[in-house]
């Protein structure tokens, strides 16, 4: 039989060794008198404090831009809600013609499709997005102008990229793919929000 099992603690109190008196919390806190008063001055609120933005937009239009980083980060969040979003419509659809003898199981086929499509999609179009606004800045910059050259040229790139280890034909597909996908979008943009 083990001696941690059999032995009891016994953790009494002991006499302060330190020779200090012990200080709780609320001690320290009763020393501290600081109304709201007190701490508006500390903080500086005298007034409302604004969030200030360069009210400049580089690229005007019905989708209005302050850059490539700005870009980057609402194509890459958007694009990863959206695949996100289809890949969850997918699996749910998916997960309802399965066949299954009982509520549970049932439900937990849908939540097993849900959660198996919605994550891959999803991060696939998000990788795609950042890839592509960021060559699609890259390339910009280079040019010094952003047109649809740039835009399907940064498609057909990341498509390249995004297959390249899948082997040749894929990495032709996907870029071919991504191209088009990149050339319609823009044509899009120019048609329906003219600019």
């Amino acid at each position: 039989m083990s001696s941690f099992s059999s032995s009891t603690y016994d953790y009494q109190s002991s006499p302060n060794q330190f020779g200090t008196d012990p200080v709780a919390v609320s001690d320290f806190l009763a020393r501290v008198n600081l109304g709201p008063g007190q701490l508006r001055e500390i903080a500086g609120l005298g007034a409302v404090d604004y969030l200030k933005l360069d009210e400049q937009v580089v690229t005007p239009g019905a989708l209005p831009s302050r850059g490539a980083f700005d870009d980057l980060c609402y194509g890459t969040g958007t694009t990863y809600l959206a695949g996100l979003t289809f890949g969850g419509a997918w699996g749910l659809m998916e997960g309802l013609h399965g066949h299954s003898p009982n509520i549970k199981l049932r439900l937990n086929t849908i939540l097993n499709s849900v959660t198996r499509r919605g994550p891959f999609i999803g991060n696939s179009c998000g990788i795609l997005a950042m890839g592509y606004n960021t060559i699609n800045g890259i390339i910009g910059n280079i040019r010094g102008k952003h047109d649809s050259i740039n835009s399907i040229a940064s498609g057909a790139l990341i498509g390249l990229l995004f297959k390249s280890t899948a082997g040749l034909r894929a990495a032709g597909t996907a870029s071919a793919i991504c191209a088009a996908t990149a050339g319609t979008w823009t044509l899009a943009k120019k048609y329906f929000f003219k600019y």
